[in-house]
């Protein structure tokens, strides 16, 4: 008897979901796309960082060129100084 219940009730629930898919089935939707004006300044901030070169022509072209030249001296106090500092900021 129990199964017969069971049955029963697998059926009332099985006619109304293919009625709810029936009655969904005749709407269309559409999805929209909405960007604020925050993520288009990030869109175009993303677009100028693109754009730009990777290497500052400025700083680097004196250093190349004395190095070229054989001009271009490094202290080792400011490179130990230097590299001390990068170390203890990897800490």
């Amino acid at each position: 008897m129990r199964i017969n219940a069971y049955t029963q009730v697998q059926q009332v629930y099985g006619t109304k979901k293919a009625a709810n898919v029936k009655s969904k089935g005749n709407v269309n939707f559409s999805d929209q796309l909405q960007i604020s004006s925050i993520g288009k300044d990030i869109q175009s901030a993303k677009q100028a960082v693109a754009g730009a070169s990777d290497v500052r022509e400025d700083v680097t072209a004196p250093i190349k060129a004395k190095i070229q030249a054989g001009t271009y001296e490094v202290s080792a106090e400011n490179f130990a100084d230097r590299l001390m500092q990068k170390y203890e900021e990897m800490r």
